[in-house]
């Protein structure tokens, strides 16, 4: 039986700004055809992420979250990070 390969994209972040003192980092993500912008805020033990515009943001939202906890204290404003997304976009 021949093993099926899951589809991947790589969605690309750019850091646009980063605040320490806000708990903020701002930036945009892109995935396939789709950009998006983001704000992540983690302060005080609460964690929120703002991505817009709508179309297709249940696309990018998880897994961009998960990069975001895994990443968010070695990004650095003007940064730019990749990483995989389990679907074709």
């Amino acid at each position: 039986m021949a093993k099926r390969q899951l589809p991947e994209t790589t969605a690309h972040v750019r850091v646009t700004h980063h605040s320490w003192q806000f708990g903020k980092v701002l930036g945009e993500v892109t995935a396939g055809e789709f950009c998006w912008e983001f704000q992540w805020c983690c302060r005080e033990g609460q964690l929120e992420l703002i991505v817009e515009p709508a179309l297709g943001r249940a696309l990018i939202q998880d897994a961009l979250g998960r990069f975001l906890k895994q990443w968010d204290y070695q990004l650095e404003a003007g940064g730019d990070y990749e990483f995989t997304v389990r679907a074709k976009f």
